[in-house]
């Protein structure tokens, strides 16, 4: 009595897929890809959704060049990382990409999994809820949305005992503009986490002090009125503008009698 098996196997889009096919001359078949029209373009670079591989020991960092294999093609790319943070913007707790929301840039590729043990029995690290990758190829690649992406540095020599894979992802935002430092690079809000000390030299008011040292006298302070400035005390502030023409700033507490935070 013979019985037969029906296997069901879910792929995703971009995946690959293996078919044995007997009597057939390989020699006779030529690579290429099977798909409906417009699904596939000719790209320069990608956003894509990415994460460290465990086994990989080294570092994932920012403008390092990778082998990137997207579908058939393996092209040398260079890689700059952000993440999304929680507290970042008002947006809900999605961690798919969206032009408007607000990244952190990252120096490196993190393993969320490592970190986190860091971590245990310790003050709470800040992780990001989703990491991404802005690669920029060398030569245009053919792929669509969705593929599957791995980040590989080819180059270790192979008798090494390490692994050689260093992450993988799902393209999600296929860039076809070869001009796209000037058409798509201003579209992502990806920010740099910077921190500046100064000194209150003295009170203006009730509410406002004036700050020196954080910047050059030539520095052009209109780029930062609004920012918040933090007290040592814990009291936050605002920088109001410029004060005078050696770089120092009127900062304004609101809400708060600066009589009460001396």
């Amino acid at each position: 009595m013979f019985q037969s098996f029906v296997y069901f196997v879910c792929f995703y889009q971009g995946d690959r897929a293996g078919i044995c096919v007997t009597q057939f001359d390989p020699k006779q078949l030529e690579r290429g890809l099977v798909c409906a029209t417009g699904v596939l373009q000719v790209i320069n670079a990608a956003i894509m959704k990415v994460t460290k591989i465990n086994y990989f020991k080294g570092t994932v960092a920012t403008k390092a060049k990778f082998h990137i294999t997207v579908a058939h093609e393996t092209v040398m790319g260079r890689g700059t990382f952000f993440g999304l943070y929680e507290g970042t913007d008002d947006q809900d707790s999605s961690t798919d990409f969206d032009f408007n929301r607000e990244y952190l840039y990252q120096d490196e590729l993190l393993n969320l999994a490592e970190s986190k043990k860091a971590g245990d029995g310790e003050a709470p690290v800040k992780l990001p809820t989703a990491q991404f990758a802005l690669v920029e190829f060398e030569k245009p690649i053919i792929c669509g949305k969705n593929f599957l992406v791995i980040g590989s540095k080819l180059d270790t020599d192979i008798h090494s005992n390490t692994c050689r894979l260093a992450f993988h992802g799902r393209l999600i935002e296929p860039v076809v503009d070869p001009n796209y430092a000037a058409a798509f690079l201003p579209r992502l809000r990806v920010y740099k986490d910077k921190q500046r000390e100064g000194i209150v030299e003295r009170m203006v008011d009730e509410y406002s002090v004036i700050c020196r040292n954080l910047f050059k006298k030539e520095t052009n302070l209109e780029t930062f009125v609004g920012l918040k400035v933090m007290l040592s005390s814990g009291e936050q502030g605002m920088i109001e503008g410029g004060f005078g023409q050696s770089g120092k700033i009127k900062v304004r507490i609101p809400g708060t009698s600066y009589w009460l935070l001396l």
